[in-house]
C-alpha cells in the first residue's frame, strides 16, 4: 500500500448538551490528527429506533488520512469517549457520534469494523449531508451505486431539515 493519503467520509452526529457545540468539538479534535476537513451543513433530524429521545444534529466531514482503518476507528471512539460518550448501546441518546462512513474505495469486514457503514444506504441523515459534500461520482464499493443514487432510493427523508443555528 502507498503512502498516499486515503479520502475518508465520516458522519457525526449529537443529542445530548448542546448539540452544535458538541458537533464543534468532535470537528477540532478531528482536525489536530486528520487536517484540513471539508464539512457539510448540519442538519436537525429524527432519532432513529427510540423516538422518546431527543433531536440529533448530524454532518458529515470528508479528511485525508494515513491511518489504517483500524486506527481510525481507535482514534474516533478515543473523541468519542473524551467528550463523555459511555460504552454505548445501539439508538440510545449520546453527546457525540462518530462513525466511519467510507475509508477511501476499501471494503472492510471485522468483528469490531464494518466500512463502509452497514446502515448508510437506509438513512438519510447521513446520506443528506454525504450527497452535499462527495463528488458525484463517488461510489458505494459494495453496491455500486453513487451516493446520489442512494440517495433517491431512501423512503424518509421527511425528518431531516437543515439546522439554522442562529
Amino acid at each position: 500500500m502507498s503512502n498516499e493519503p486515503i479520502v475518508i467520509y465520516l458522519g457525526l452526529g449529537s443529542n445530548l448538551g448542546d448539540r452544535q457545540e458538541k458537533l464543534d468539538m468532535a470537528l477540532e479534535l478531528l482536525s489536530q490528527r486528520l487536517g484540513q476537513l471539508q464539512i457539510s451543513s448540519v442538519y436537525d433530524t429524527e432519532p432513529i429506533g427510540d423516538a422518546n429521545q431527543p433531536r440529533f444534529l448530524n454532518m458529515v466531514c470528508q479528511a485525508r488520512t494515513g491511518l489504517a482503518p483500524t486506527e481510525l476507528l481507535t482514534l474516533v471512539k478515543g473523541i468519542e469517549l473524551k467528550m463523555g460518550r459511555a460504552l454505548h448501546k445501539p439508538d440510545t441518546p449520546r453527546p457525540i457520534d462518530i462513525d466511519i462512513l467510507f475509508y477511501g474505495d476499501q471494503v472492510v469486514e471485522t468483528p469490531e469494523l464494518v466500512i463502509p457503514h452497514p446502515r448508510l444506504t437506509e438513512r438519510a441523515f447521513v446520506l443528506v449531508p454525504l450527497a452535499e459534500i462527495a463528488p458525484a461520482d463517488l461510489v458505494h464499493p459494495v453496491s455500486g451505486k453513487t451516493v446520489k443514487e442512494l440517495l433517491a432510493e431512501v423512503r424518509e427523508k421527511q425528518g431531516v431539515f437543515k439546522w439554522e443555528n442562529s
